[in-house]
């Protein structure tokens, strides 16, 4: 024990004297260590600095050479900009000198013509006196040898002069008459051209058929059925044809009577919107389609008697004039032409001074008799007449009824007035077939004569021909030629067209000049 106990107080001692050397050599080391790094960092330091320096110098440079490109791009830019300057400005002194010789020629033509114009006024005097003289000298001998005094010859020369002031005087009266009379007739012309302006209805061109759309290909089969019994039954019920061929999405309806093809085809758009296609379904989608078409016919009477302002008329009347809404003749539908014709009889009956209610009656009922005239033997406008009969209308309006083609004599105002009004309604460019064909090819011929001119750019036939308006090319058309230019242009329409009225011949000449502020 004695031997181990001294053993640990001997390390104890060894212990506590080596750990101070330890700590002394370690806090050495470590003031070594720093140092070394701290050399380290300011190395970095400076070498940082000396790069920074070396960037800054570099980037100056570049700024300065930049500067040094961008004041001498500035410079070449003023330079340039000047030269611009002074060649504008070279050449408005140029303009400025040539206008100022241009007025220098003028000034002195001028006073070349003022000159001139001074010595033939002073031979005009010398004439003036010369001629007043020889006036003298033949009055003197005329005296002499009429053996009249002045007084006498001025009595002689006033009868003479009043002959020929009765003889003037009668011509101007006839003159005068045959003005009034063309007065007269422009005024009605005018009267008539109001009531076309005031009444422009459109008209619409029904054809013999009626195309349904179908959502797609498949229906065309449904609609046809089994063995064909869909389409049998709706042709049976309806009365129209349908045609099913390879045109997409489509089905046509083929008949002469519009109403049946109404029928057929809102009871064909109401089986497809629903889908269930069958015999049972078709003829009750049938019964609700006639219905609608009657109720649709009631209301096209109602509103036309309502659009006129005529009243009273008895219901079945009105029924048919509904008729007329499916109804049309020669392109032209036969109600819009009723109402059309109603108007006008209005306007002609009101500048006349006539009763305008009966007038517009007779109008709009003149063509009731082709509502049935496909069900019933004999013309329009004698089943029309009937019609009127029956129902009891004024003995006026079937008179106007049976008179406006002519058929009958006239025996009012009204009748005369509505067989005018059935005329401008029929006559209305557009509003016929054969009249829109007419239309077109005058239209067409005016600008084929115009555009046969040298010099013509465009032309355009407008006012329902009533005028051209012509474009022509300013670079070979003048202002003067314009003017010789218009006259040949009418004097060709006068000698190759006929036409109603007037053609007026409007020439246009277009110049513009460009030019952009800087």
């Amino acid at each position: 024990m004695p031997i181990a106990l001294a053993v640990l107080i001997a390390v104890a001692i060894t212990l506590a004297i080596a750990v101070p050397l330890t700590s002394k050599t370690v806090i050495r080391r470590r003031e070594e260590a720093d140092k070394a790094t701290i050399g380290n960092a300011e190395e970095k330091a400076r070498k940082i600095v000396d790069d920074a320096l070396k960037l800054s110098e570099t980037k100056k440079r570049e700024a300065l050479v930049e500067a040094k490109e961008e004041s001498l791009r500035i410079k070449n830019e003023s330079e340039r900009e000047a030269r611009d300057r002074r060649a504008e400005v070279q050449r408005l002194e140029k303009r400025v000198m040539a206008k100022d010789e241009a007025a220098d020629k003028k000034t002195e033509a001028l006073e070349r013509r003022e000159s001139s114009v001074a010595a033939r006024e002073e031979e005009l005097k010398k004439k003036q006196s010369a001629a007043d003289k020889l006036l003298g000298q033949r009055q003197q001998e005329l005296e002499r040898i009429s053996g009249l005094t002045s007084d006498q010859a001025k009595e002689y020369l006033l009868k003479s002069v009043e002959e020929e002031a009765k003889t003037d005087a009668a011509k101007l009266y006839k003159e005068l008459i045959n003005q009034t009379k063309e007065d007269a007739a422009r005024k009605a012309k005018e009267y008539v051209v109001q009531a076309i302006q005031r009444c422009a209805a459109d008209t619409v061109a029904e054809a013999a058929i009626s195309v349904v759309q179908l959502p797609n290909d498949e229906m065309k089969g449904r609609i046809i059925g089994r063995e064909g019994r869909n389409i049998r039954a709706i042709e049976t019920l309806t009365g129209v044809d349908l045609i099913i061929d390879d045109t997409p999405e489509a089905v046509v309806l083929s008949s002469f009577d519009p109403i049946r093809r109404e029928v057929a085809r809102i009871a064909l758009e109401k089986l497809i919107v629903d889908g269930r296609i069958h015999p049972a379904r078709i003829e009750e989608t049938v019964e609700k389609a006639k219905k609608e078409v009657e109720n649709e016919i009631r209301e096209a009477g109602d509103e036309a008697c309502l659009e006129v302002g005529v009243h009273g008329i008895h219901p079945e009347l009105v029924k048919l004039l509904g008729r007329m809404k499916f109804r049309t003749s020669y392109g032209q539908n036969a109600l819009k032409h009723s109402i059309e014709v109603a108007h006008l009889s209005g306007l002609l009956a009101s500048e006349i001074g006539v009763d305008v209610r009966l007038a517009k009656r007779a109008g709009l009922l003149h063509d009731i008799g082709k509502s049935i005239d496909h069900e019933v033997e004999g013309t329009h406008v004698q089943i029309g007449a009937d019609l009127c009969r029956k129902y009891k209308e004024n003995q006026i309006v079937i008179n106007a009824v049976e008179s406006h083609h002519g058929d009958v004599e006239p025996e009012s105002l009204i009748a005369c007035i509505v067989q005018a009004a059935d005329t401008i309604s029929a006559a209305r460019p557009g509003a016929r077939r054969e009249t829109l064909e007419t239309y077109t090819n005058r239209l067409k011929q005016l600008e084929d004569i115009a555009n046969g001119f040298k010099g013509v750019e465009k032309s355009f036939a407008i006012q329902a021909g009533r005028e051209i308006r012509i474009m022509v090319v300013p670079d070979q058309v003048s202002d003067a030629d314009m003017t010789f230019l218009a006259r040949d242009i009418a004097k060709q329409i006068e000698s190759e067209l006929e036409y109603p009225g007037q053609v007026k011949v409007s020439l246009i000449r277009e110049s513009r000049v460009v030019d952009y502020a800087k």
